[in-house]
């Protein structure tokens, strides 16, 4: 089991990230578009550098939904490796089954 401040802690960082979706992705698109001028490019880069840094989505960490393990995890499932094994021994899983030739 993953402590439980890290787990807020990704907690936080998912609603950061949908707060201010919106403002960085706009910034985001200024700074791409090839007409907007060069001034307006620098400072809508200062504006995205000046935003929270746990607002990015690549600071998102991936994590199992029973344990909160962040190794080890398939996204298909949204589990740990040690939680699907467990899963699929009890035959939650529909169409996974242990391989064996």
């Amino acid at each position: 089991m993953a402590k439980k401040s890290m787990i807020a802690r990704e907690d936080k960082r998912k609603k950061l990230v949908a707060k201010f979706e919106v403002k960085r992705q706009a910034l985001k698109d200024i700074i791409r578009d090839p007409s907007t001028s060069f001034e307006d490019q620098e400072l809508a880069q200062i504006k995205l550098q000046k935003l929270p840094r746990d607002s990015s989505p690549s600071r998102g960490r991936n994590r199992c939904q029973i344990t909160g393990r962040p190794h080890g995890f398939y996204r298909k499932f949204g589990l740990g490796r040690n939680k699907l094994r467990e899963a699929t021994m009890r035959g939650d899983v529909p169409g996974l089954s242990k391989a064996s030739w």
